[in-house]
Parts: structure tokens; sequence; C-alpha cells
């Protein structure tokens, strides 16, 4: 079957698959079974809204990954991934959502047929999309197997990204800084929220400079004064109200990696308080950028936050960022690392965060982000390019 154009070489695959299998080893796996879609994708290119359904890769030491999955989603993966044909298995559509079988007793079958009934076997225990009843069945149809937590193997090789994966990025922040000039400056005072979503959408869709976009994998978030207080609220079909701050957290999306942007608009005159927060956040943020640089901590960017925040009053207990790059649905960050006082983990050239510092307070919130990019040497650079403010609209 002719597949599409990979979005990647074969050498950025096999740099991936590599990084993969040395972190395998070190696990002594002689398995790994991935059903993370984002996973999936980065290590073999498949891209279709099947996560619904139990899917995955298998991972071998010394030989190419086999994508699996249900029968009717083969075609898709015959599409789009870089494997051989004979690389994609499937499992029959009686499976799915049935009481009387579970699709992990076929994949059981197929790594008794690959490895045998002993082998060491790599499971995502803690993912979205891996079941409590799919590692149960696993466990029953595998006696002889180990299964072993290999939570996070992959995304923690996903972190560090390369060439290619930044121009992705790239191409979504230009989308992500489209979507935002549309919000600012379409927001007004008795506009109806959903209309603003939809011009929103239409914006990512159409995507930016020649490209286009995908969808992103958290919609947007955009609540409004009392309601601000909470960080992930979407949106419903009251008018703005005047007098108000609203933010807006979206992300661009270009073949599935993203770049979040957060921006705050106040439709009115803000109050004092307010403007104080905002002043406080963006000196916050700027040392923040300041101190994200190779060989630093993720500590090191939440403390550089933290300090003019405290000075102004302000409580924020709360993580500030996370690693952000390749996803699906419901959520665009890596689950790995985190922008927090006790991360020590140690920053590293072409890591890419989503330095996030929002204010969540009990009746407004203020959001003011950045997708950042841990450079060579220097500060980190951020991939949008737009002001670091509260936008203010009379």
């Amino acid at each position: 079957m002719t597949a599409q154009t990979p979005s990647f070489s074969a050498a950025e695959y096999s740099r991936r698959l590599a990084k993969v299998r040395t972190a395998m080893a070190a696990q002594e796996l002689d398995l790994l079974f991935v059903e993370d879609p984002s996973n999936m994708h980065w290590m073999t290119g498949y891209d279709g809204w099947s996560f619904y359904v139990h899917q995955g890769v298998i991972v071998l030491p010394d030989a190419d990954p086999i994508w699996w999955g249900r029968r009717q989603d083969a075609n898709g993966a015959f599409r789009t991934v870089w494997m051989a044909d004979e690389r994609v298995h499937f499992y029959a559509d009686n499976y799915v959502q049935s009481t009387e079988r579970h699709p992990m007793q076929d994949l059981a079958r197929l790594i008794r047929d690959t490895v045998g009934d002993k082998a060491r076997i790599g499971l995502e225990l803690e993912n979205y999309y891996f079941s409590a009843k799919a590692y149960l069945t696993l466990r029953e149809d595998l006696p002889g197997a180990d299964l072993q937590d290999a939570t996070a193997l992959v995304n923690r090789a996903r972190g560090v990204k390369s060439a290619e994966e930044i121009a992705f990025m790239r191409k979504a922040a230009r989308i992500s800084e489209k979507i935002i000039d549309g919000l600012v400056e379409r927001a007004r005072p008795g506009l109806p929220k959903n209309e603003l979503v939809a011009e929103a959408y239409g914006d990512a869709i159409r995507g930016a400079d020649g490209e286009w976009g995908d969808y992103p994998a958290i919609v947007p978030l955009m609540p409004t004064g009392k309601d601000a207080s909470a960080p992930h609220l979407t949106w419903d079909g009251r008018p703005l109200p005047a007098q108000t701050a609203t933010f807006f957290e979206i992300s661009g999306c270009f073949r599935r990696y993203h770049a979040p942007l957060c921006r705050t608009v106040f439709l009115g005159t803000p109050p004092d308080d307010l403007k104080r927060a905002e002043a406080a956040l963006v000196e916050g943020l700027e040392a923040g950028l300041d101190a994200a640089r190779a060989g630093n901590r993720a500590c090191d960017i939440a403390e550089a936050l933290a300090a003019p925040l405290t000075r102004a009053g302000i409580d924020r207990a709360a993580r500030c960022g996370y690693p952000v790059g390749l996803s699906y649905p419901p959520d665009w960050g890596e689950r790995t690392i985190s922008l927090r006082s006790e991360d020590q983990s140690v920053l590293e050239p072409g890591m890419t965060f989503h330095f996030m510092p929002g204010l969540w307070m009990d009746d407004w919130g203020l959001e003011i982000t950045e997708t950042i990019l841990i450079r060579e040497s220097g500060a980190a650079e951020c991939l949008c390019d737009r002001p670091r403010r509260m936008f203010v609209k009379d």
C-alpha cells in the first residue's frame, strides 16, 4: 500500500529508536509495549484518531517496531508508519468494546509469537490510554512473563528535541501567534464567547505562513472574571462582559507539534491590584527565562519566578511549566520534568518547555506564558514573539 511521505527522515527515526533501546537495555527489557499515541507517533509516524481503542507499538532490541491495533485502523498504519507492511498487525473488530474478549488477548498472542512467553516486558502503566483491565488481561494471558513498569521511558527519550522537531515547533509557534493576535483583536464586550472560539479554531486550522494547522491536544481555555480563578474552564455562549479579564490558553499545532501561548485581555480599565500582579508576573517571567539555561535545573526556573511573586504577596502553589512538543489529546505536556522547586532535573540544549506561571486567585485569573527552547548557551529562546503583558482594551 502506498504510504504518505514520512514526517521525518530515516536518520531521525533511527536516532529515536536508538535512544529508546538504550533505555530498554538499562531496564533489561526484552520488549516494550507503548500505547501512548504520542510515543507511537514519535517512533513510527502513526497518526490517526484511533486512540479511543486499544492500539500500540511493540519495540524490540534488534528488529523494526511492530504496529498493532484495530483491523480498520491498519490501513491508517499502512499509510503513515515508516515500517514495511509486514510490521503492521491487527486484531478483529469483535474485540472492540466486547464483554466476551479483550484486545490484550490478541496482543498476548502476538508477544508470545514474537519473543516467547517468558519475556521481560515494559508497559506504560501510568498512562491515559492503558487501562487496568488491559494490564490484568496481559498478566492472565502471559503468566510466565515479567511485566515491568516502563512509564515515561519513551517520554524521557523525547525530552531533547532534534533540529527537525524544533523546525516543526517553530511553525506551530507562528500559528499560536496568529491565534492570539486574532483573539486580542476580536475580543470586545458583548461578543458571545463561542463566536470568539469559532474564529480561533479557524485561525488554528488555516495555519500560518503557508503551513496548515492540525488540531491541538487541548481545546482553547478562556475563562472570564471569577471563572478565571479556575485554570481549565473552556467556554460557553455568554457574551464577554466589560471591566473583566479573560485569559486565553491556546496552542498552534503543526504535524502534532505544539507551541502553547497564553495571554490575558482586560476589557476596560484594570484595577490596581491586577496591574501589580501583572508587573510581578512579568518580572518573574523575565527572571525565569534568564535562569532557563543549559546546566541549570528545573527548580532554578521556578525559584527565579517565585521571588518577585513572593515580594508582591502572591502565593502561587503550583508548578510553573512542563515539557512540550509532540502530543495528542487530552494533554500537550510530555509528563516528565516539572518546573517546580523540588525538581532537580538538569536542563539540556534542545529541551522545550511551556513556561506557564498562571495566577489563579479567589476571584480572578491572569496568564502570560511562553514556550521556550533551552539553547546551547545563554538564556532560553521564546519560540513565540508577542509582548509579555496584559492587553487592555478600553
